[in-house]
């Protein structure tokens, strides 16, 4: 591993470099950790820790997100905490709402930072998995002596955003690792289970908020891209998550303003059948993950067991 000061002259002469930004995106993030930000890569700091009252707030604010994924977080947890990892989720600011690491860890990432309360935003941490996610609003992993600073490079770091039901982003979900020997290409396999773990929270935020609505999956080019649309009663179109948004070009102002989902479709009737198989499939992968228990089914699905009920009379599914 490199020196503290050969890493923050390495760090120095990429920023020197002005052209680097433009090709590589972490180039990008150090130097809005040095011009902009006004860090140095050798500033030996811990993260800041904001006050009981703030952080009681800012749980508050992400109440309803924490009920969601609480969960999937500890699924999350269980699958990488023998690997020498902590799971946290961060509001957009960095600060850490919530934290969960093993025990003998534990004092390793307390000691870093990593701590419920602690700000990890890239303006005062530079480069990091939290607070460029939150900068960049994208996936990100950060391989030890990617970090900006020296003294995070002892650490890797996986975030994911988490985006809201309206398509906008609300917090970072983020896994890092103390282990000395994690490989970039295995940081990059966390990293893909981080994203993948991010997109199952915002479908289930979405479903969440949403309850008393039939959520479909719309049809999309991006087979990648989970597009919910929020229907009532009327089959009108009452909420969409940003890949949905993004698919059929809508903003708050035409969701307020409610269309038929046959007309935000095109209404062909192969745009229809389209839609039937893919709301079909969706209940058939709950149902075969529930080992067909219906009630199970319809809880990872968000919505009750009579609107289970319901969709399978609809769409002609057995339990069985």
């Amino acid at each position: 591993m490199a020196t503290n000061i050969s890493h923050a002259d390495y760090v120095r002469s990429i920023v020197e470099k002005k052209q680097s930004a433009a090709r590589s995106g972490l180039a990008a993030s150090w130097r809005r950790s040095m011009l902009h930000y006004g860090l140095t890569p050798e500033q030996q700091r811990r993260a800041d820790q904001v006050s009981e009252q703030a952080l009681r707030q800012a749980r508050e604010q992400l109440d309803f997100l924490l009920h969601v994924a609480e969960p999937t977080l500890q699924k999350l947890f269980k699958t990488v905490d023998k690997s020498g990892c902590c799971v946290v989720l961060s509001d957009m600011d960095g600060l850490i709402i919530a934290s969960q690491s093993q025990d003998g860890d534990k004092m390793v990432f307390d000691g870093w930072g990593l701590t419920s309360g602690a700000l990890w935003s890239e303006a005062r941490q530079g480069t990091n998995g939290i607070g460029t996610c939150a900068a960049e609003q994208r996936p990100v992993v950060i391989h030890r002596d990617q970090h900006f600073k020296s003294q995070n490079t002892v650490m890797s770091c996986m975030g994911a955003p988490v985006f809201d039901d309206e398509g906008k982003m609300i917090a970072v979900l983020d896994v890092s690792s103390c282990r000395s020997d994690l490989t970039s290409g295995f940081a990059n396999v966390f990293g893909k289970v981080v994203a993948d773990t991010a997109h199952r929270i915002e479908q289930d935020y979405f479903r969440a908020s949403f309850k008393d609505a039939r959520v479909v999956m719309a049809p999309t080019e991006d087979l990648n891209a989970a597009a919910l649309l929020a229907v009532d009663q009327d089959e009108l179109v009452i909420g969409a998550n940003r890949h949905a948004r993004k698919a059929f070009d809508l903003t708050d102002d035409i969701i307020a303003d409610p269309r038929p989902l046959a007309d935000l479709l095109g209404g062909t009737s192969q745009q229809q059948a389209s839609l039937k198989n893919a709301e079909k499939s969706e209940l058939r992968r709950a149902l075969a993950r529930s080992k067909g228990n219906v009630s199970l089914a319809a809880k990872q699905l968000g919505i009750s067991r009579a609107t289970m009920y319901r969709r399978m009379q609809r769409l002609e599914i057995s339990a069985n």
